[in-house]
């Protein structure tokens, strides 16, 4: 019995140290759910079209799905960097802080799902709470890594207390706002929808003229 705990103590001592390969995995991950989204995007059928006013109604009836590629891809992008700033003030890795981030992985690969709910089922409030969920469960696994990070002293030296509040605040003020978003699905889902891509557009190009470029 003591054997065994011992080897076990061992293993998860030794095991998944290598920030390198986590930030490799992380990467293709991404690159293929990015890639998955643009799949999903189908052009008009090509036998509904006769003129040029058929083609204009075929893309405005794919417009939702347009939309949806737009704003999965702000998403991903946006917790992409999210992830590398995490992973560049990393000094090293244990076995606990990598399962955190493959459970954000196995969030990121659900984006493709809540994405193509949402385009299905646009005007749902249901479709819209589980593609809010997914971004939230997104923003909790990147906290918690910080978190932990942090209190198992696994950061880099550079990475002072006012480097994890500024990410942190980000995190938290962020989530925050989306669920304000998505809380507008009480009135009208496409404007919920709107305003989570108008969200996505400030984290995305942060300006300094415009208010939360700061967070």
């Amino acid at each position: 019995m003591d054997v065994r705990i011992a080897v076990t103590m061992e293993y998860n001592q030794i095991a998944a140290r290598s920030v390198e390969r986590m930030s490799a995995l992380s990467d293709g991950l991404f690159a293929i759910a990015m890639t998955i989204l643009v799949l999903e995007l189908h052009p008009p059928a090509a036998e509904a079209i006769h003129s040029e006013v058929d083609l204009w109604h075929g893309l405005v009836a794919i417009g939702p799905q347009i939309l949806m590629f737009l704003m999965s891809f702000l998403t991903l992008g946006i917790f992409w960097g999210g992830q590398q700033t995490q992973l560049n003030y990393l000094a090293r890795a244990d076995r606990n802080i990598t399962w955190l981030h493959l459970g954000f992985l196995f969030f990121v690969t659900m984006v493709a799902f809540s994405t193509k709910l949402l385009g299905d089922f646009i005007s749902f409030r249901l479709a819209l709470a589980v593609y809010w969920a997914n971004i939230l469960f997104l923003g909790i696994m990147l906290w918690l890594g910080w978190r932990y990070a942090s209190a198992a002293k696994l950061l880099k030296e550079e990475a002072t207390a006012e480097v994890l509040r500024t990410a942190e605040r980000r995190i938290i003020v962020y989530q925050g706002l989306y669920a304000v978003c998505a809380l507008f699905a009480f009135v009208n889902v496409p404007l919920a929808i709107g305003l989570i891509v108008l969200l996505q557009l400030n984290s995305a190009l942060a300006p300094r003229v415009w208010l939360l470029s700061r967070f």
